[in-house]
């Protein structure tokens, strides 16, 4: 199977949540991804530090698959979550 690149990366939905902190950004992130199909992917955009780790972690934490993380500029962050699953019933 050949590598993806990063031009084959198709986004479906992009969820722009600059200027929040956590928790909410995962909170809108997982209610984001929830009205999505799976495979689909979420380009997440987040300026605030701890969301650029936090955000991923929870979302693989929920069974979402992370599939990139890009740094752009010295505070924002685009995070790349491909859903795998349906919501979690925990």
């Amino acid at each position: 199977m050949a590598a993806r690149t990063d031009a084959e990366l198709k986004v479906d939905r992009t969820l722009d949540i600059r200027g929040q902190v956590c928790p909410l950004t995962f909170v809108r992130a997982k209610l984001a991804i929830e009205k999505m199909a799976i495979g689909e992917v979420l380009e997440i955009i987040v300026d605030h530090q701890p969301a650029a780790v936090n955000v991923p972690r929870s979302m693989e934490h929920e069974g979402q698959k992370v599939l990139k993380i890009e740094q752009c500029g010295a505070a924002e962050w685009h995070l790349f979550v491909r859903k795998d699953r349906e919501r979690s019933t925990r």
